[in-house]
């Protein structure tokens, strides 16, 4: 979002009339009225898009453009002008007085409304992202959070969009650094070719970051969506045009058609491209190149010349006005969807809730910009007066406006802290789970013997369930997305001869907790080969289960994970053998899982298949039960039906009698009911997200996998 140009020209002064003419300014005072128009239009593509089509419409890189272009320009302009100021404060102070105000204003919003709305399992990852906010790397935290297989299926963020935001405000330091200093060390050393020195530093970053981009595009594409420097590239060509109006001169009838195709792909590319999953690829140039044209196509005419038809259409007042407070209503459309879509549990918005949304957010951000924006960001030179006393200075309604926003600031930062700190607290008394009396939390005894449960408090609670992780997480012992290497850990009896090859994706490595102790107690070891989303599979495109993001490096791990599991030659291997319909009840045994079964058993390798548990999904979506018991679910309202998750019997079957070495093992019934899988069973809470087990629960089903591994290996007996 563009944030930075005012609205209106700016006075004339002494500054303005040395700035060059070749650097785009056709007289003093110049202002581009349709380049405003055109941040009308590209937040309303934004808030569009995003409440009524679940799509990215490119309106976030036309702002990334214009920011580079107005941004860059200024700094450009100043660094150019012979025995102009080269340092940075009042241009840092500058842009805090436009940008901070009005983010801590809805920061502050949204962090009543999350307290009032949303269930206090997500207040943690609120305060996370509102001080990542503040100090502007929220896009390395989304990052983070994108790379974070064990929190994918989190409810989206109503701070979400802060992203590109903290991409604008690290581009803005950074860019003042490098073409300050770059002045200041190189001003006499280039003289009058300095403005060329520019061109060629910022034509060579930005062909850097474009190929950076493209590839980490390719290798990692939700991460790389909030990477500053894959988005770089993005605000460095919108300053680059900035450096180069002064060589335009194109006809007229030439300045129309471009300006007449390039608004025509801003406005159409949501449509035609699927940003969430092209951007920032080469895709981007769309929207982004065709912003730097539309500059282009009114730049550096004669003073005889009208804009072009298009721009004089943005140029009006109403594209203009709703361009004024673009920056606030890109910073309210979105919590007020997201907390809008919470409470009401639906999950888009229909055509009249998006029109109430869009409705009130148009209204918060007109009273936003009119009066915290405006009267904080206004700064005009006038001749001395006469000092005022201390007192009545404070009165005047700008410093105490100043002062309320900064205290909100401090107690937003504060709530934050001390919130994250209280869950710190809350988690560190869940290193106790793992001594849970077996009477009092029977878990998936319950279940399956029929134990009595007493009345007492499910652990994990909603606030230690997303730690209750198995050891192999916490130890490290299984490759992230990025990581095709293969991961040996040993546990269970680290000194015994028979082992266990525990391969696969995370729905295997959750296994790990009762393994471990049922190597303990049967001397046999565990070793894993464990990656991330990524079960044992010759799937030639391997996708994320879940998200269907493309996952080449699955495919090249299990090629590796393959020929080590076959030299090194376990007594068995276990891993998951079943998953989810995408399109239907129930779940099914992969084709692709068929590969991996046949060069097992060629090479004379057991394995011990084991069902996979159930994944939480309701309306096509994953949802965390323990963020709906925190919103006032129970065990069952925040529970699945077994039909919808597991089929009628374990698909493994059908293919026992053409694979001998197969051993199925199903625990289906440590999990669910006859007819209904609760998320609480024995004082216990099944998952830790959507479709992990908790570590707690595993404990107790350690007696069950006991009893079928030993009917499967033979290595013991257990009634």
């Amino acid at each position: 979002m563009m944030t930075l140009a005012p609205a209106r020209p700016a006075p004339v002064s002494e500054t303005s009339r040395a700035i060059p003419a070749s650097m785009g300014t056709r007289k003093s005072g110049f202002y581009r009225h349709d380049l405003d128009g055109l941040r009308g239009i590209a937040i309303a593509l934004v808030a569009v898009f995003h409440v009524w089509f679940g799509r990215v419409s490119g309106g976030v890189d036309v702002f990334l453009a214009l920011s580079g272009f107005f941004f860059g320009g200024k700094i450009l302009r100043t660094a150019l002008t012979p025995g102009a100021s080269l340092w940075p404060m009042s241009e840092v102070v500058r842009l805090v007085r436009r940008l901070l105000p009005a983010l801590v204003v809805v920061l502050a919003a949204s962090a009543v409304l999350t307290i009032l709305i949303q269930p206090e399992t997500r207040w943690e990852a609120f305060a996370d992202q509102s001080l990542a906010s503040l100090g502007y790397y929220q896009n390395w935290e989304l990052a983070n959070t994108a790379a974070d297989y064990l929190r994918a299926g989190e409810a989206v963020s109503p701070l979400q969009h802060i992203w590109s935001m903290s991409v604008q405000g690290q581009f803005y330091i950074a860019f003042l650094a490098l073409i300050f200093g770059f002045a200041f060390l190189c001003r006499r050393l280039f003289g009058r070719h300095l403005r060329t020195a520019f061109i060629v530093v910022l034509t060579a970053l930005t062909i850097a970051s474009f190929v950076y981009a493209i590839i980490a595009h390719n290798t990692d594409q939700a991460t790389a969506y909030y990477n500053s420097f894959a988005r770089a590239w993005e605000l460095l060509l919108g300053a680059l045009a900035g450096a180069v109006v002064g060589f335009v001169r194109w006809p007229m009838w030439l300045r129309t058609v471009i300006a007449v195709v390039s608004l025509a792909a801003i406005v159409s590319c949501g449509a035609f491209i699927d940003g969430v999953k092209e951007f920032p690829g080469p895709w981007t140039l769309v929207p982004v190149g065709a912003t730097v044209l539309f500059i282009l196509s009114a730049a550096n005419r004669s003073d005889t010349d009208r804009l072009p038809a298009p721009n004089r259409m943005l140029a009006t007042k109403p594209f203009v006005s709703l361009g004024a407070m673009a920056y606030s209503l890109y910073l309210w459309h979105w919590p007020l969807l997201i907390f809008w879509l919470s409470y009401s549990g639906h999950t888009h918005a229909n055509f009249l809730e998006g029109t109430i949304v869009l409705l009130v957010s148009g209204v918060l951000a007109w009273l936003t910009t009119r009066y915290i924006e405006e009267p904080l960001r206004a700064q005009t030179a006038k001749a001395p007066a006469p000092a005022i006393p201390l007192r009545a200075r404070l009165r005047r309604p700008t410093i105490v406006l100043g002062s309320i926003v900064a205290l909100l600031g401090v107690a937003l930062t504060a709530t934050s802290f001390t919130w994250r700190e209280h869950v710190t607290v809350q988690r560190a008394n869940g290193k106790e789970l793992s001594g849970l009396s077996a009477r009092d939390y029977p878990g998936a005894r319950a279940l399956l013997n029929n134990v009595r449960v007493p009345k007492l408090p499910m652990r994990p609670t909603v606030l230690e369930a997303k730690n209750d992780l198995p050891a192999s997480t916490n130890d490290g012992c299984i490759s992230d997305f990025n990581n095709i290497g293969v991961i040996n850990c040993t546990y269970g009896d680290k000194n015994a001869a028979r082992t266990i090859a525990l391969a696969g994706g995370s729905h295997a490595e959750h296994w790990i907790t009762a393994l471990d102790l049922l190597g303990r107690l049967h001397n046999f070891k565990v070793v894993t080969y464990l990656k991330m989303g990524c079960p044992l599979t010759t799937e030639e495109n391997p996708l994320v289960m879940g998200d269907n993001r493309p996952y080449p490096k699955c495919r090249e791990w299990n090629q590796r994970v393959m020929a080590k599991l076959i030299a090194d030659h376990p007594d068995f291997v276990f891993t998951t053998s079943t998953r989810p319909w995408n399109i239907k009840p129930g779940d099914v045994m992969p084709g692709t899982y068929v590969g991996i079964w046949e060069t097992l058993s060629q090479n004379n390798i057991p394995i011990l298949a084991m069902r996979d548990t159930p994944w939480l999904v309701r309306n096509g979506e994953p949802y965390f039960p323990a963020d709906c018991l925190a919103n006032g679910g129970d065990a069952i309202s925040c529970g699945i039906e077994r039909s919808k998750v597991l089929s009628d019997h374990n698909p493994t079957l059908d293919f026992v009698g053409r694979f001998p070495l197969l051993k199925p093992l199903d625990m289906s019934d440590a999990v669910c009911r006859k007819d209904y899988c609760r998320v609480v069973e024995g004082n216990v809470l099944l998952y830790h997200d959507s479709h992990h087990l908790s570590t707690t629960y595993m404990r107790t089903m350690t007696n069950e996998l006991g009893r079928q591994m030993a009917a499967a290996t033979g290595w013991w007996t257990q009634p």
